[in-house]
């Protein structure tokens, strides 16, 4: 059983290399390989990855959507199995490549996802995601879409069939899995396949990721809505909560306005991403994909967000 690990990479100089080690240290006895899909970093991390017995495919910004770099790296590769982690993740032990693909003994199975957890730099409230969407116990057989391409694998002779879709703007994963389900498959969730995802962004960074998923889960659930009420209340709700956890491990103090800037910046990308009504032009794809250009602009389109959070968006 060959297994084919792909990588998306663009500026990863800080975490890439530990990714790498941890990759190239797997004990797993089908054989692999390891392919970068990098999208013009001008970083090192080209430097970092000609280190290592790594496939390099290059692909132009211009071109970048997480669908169409997933396809791009899925045709350079030959494996039977296809991993996806992504380059600011690192696995947390030796056995994960091989635990990620046990549960594909189940011929129904199209997609596995494994578990997800932060580290020392993660958000507390990132942290609280992680736990919930990504829990200490297992699922077999998963009849819902959602996924996690960050830490999964899929059949290939099911991507040959079904390519991901490189018109999203991000959830290409979901939109895949609900496709598999409606051919007959399952999903499985393996929690003893676990990453670090470290997430190191601004809160104008996490508006963007969520208002980039919002558009595309819209354009999936048509008929779903998120009113300015519910960007309210569950920002209000979700502070609460975190809080009250950040209560119990006695952290509360370090971590309140984080919280707060969080969940604020969460629910505004999502609630402007349900919104968003116009075509997704190249200029808006850098936007999304490569926002560092583009921080006046955001600064101007969370107005919104109190102050005490604006100070932090850049």
């Amino acid at each position: 059983m060959k297994c084919s690990v792909i990588i998306r990479s663009y500026n990863e100089e800080k975490h890439l290399q530990r990714l790498l080690d941890g990759v190239f240290s797997q004990q797993f006895a089908g054989g692999y390989e390891v392919i970068l899909v990098d999208s013009g970093s001008n970083d090192r991390t080209l430097q970092i990855a000609a280190a290592y017995p790594v496939r390099t495919v290059h692909i132009k910004k211009e071109y970048f959507s997480f669908g169409y770099s997933l396809n791009q790296g899925i045709k350079a590769s030959s494996g039977e199995y296809c991993a996806f982690i992504s380059a600011h993740c690192y696995p947390a032990n030796n056995r994960w490549l091989t635990t990620l693909l046990e549960p594909f003994r189940d011929e129904k199975i199209a997609l596995v996802y494994g578990r997800q957890i932060g580290n020392h730099v993660t958000k507390y409230s990132e942290k609280q995601i992680f736990a919930k969407w990504f829990p200490p116990e297992s699922v077999q057989r998963q009849h819902s879409s959602f996924c996690n391409n960050a830490n999964a694998a899929i059949r290939r002779k099911l991507w040959e069939q079904e390519p991901f879709n490189e018109a999203l703007t991000g959830l290409e994963d979901l939109a895949w899995a609900q496709r598999m389900i409606e051919r007959g498959y399952f999903l499985a969730y393996n929690a003893d396949a676990v990453i670090y995802h470290v997430h190191e962004e601004t809160y104008a960074q996490i508006f963007n990721r969520y208002k980039r998923e919002a558009i595309t889960l819209h354009s999936i659930l048509r008929d779903s809505r998120f009113t300015f009420w519910d960007f309210i209340k569950l920002s209000l709700m979700n502070i609460a909560v975190d809080s009250v956890h950040a209560l119990r491990d006695r952290v509360y103090l370090a971590v309140w306005r984080s919280i707060v800037c969080f969940r604020l910046a969460q629910f505004y990308g999502t609630y402007q991403g349900y919104k968003f009504r116009k075509a997704i032009t190249q200029e808006l794809r850098e936007r999304f994909y490569y926002p560092t250009r583009y921080r006046k602009e955001m600064e101007s389109s969370t107005q919104d967000v109190p102050l005490a959070c604006k100070t932090e968006l850049l």
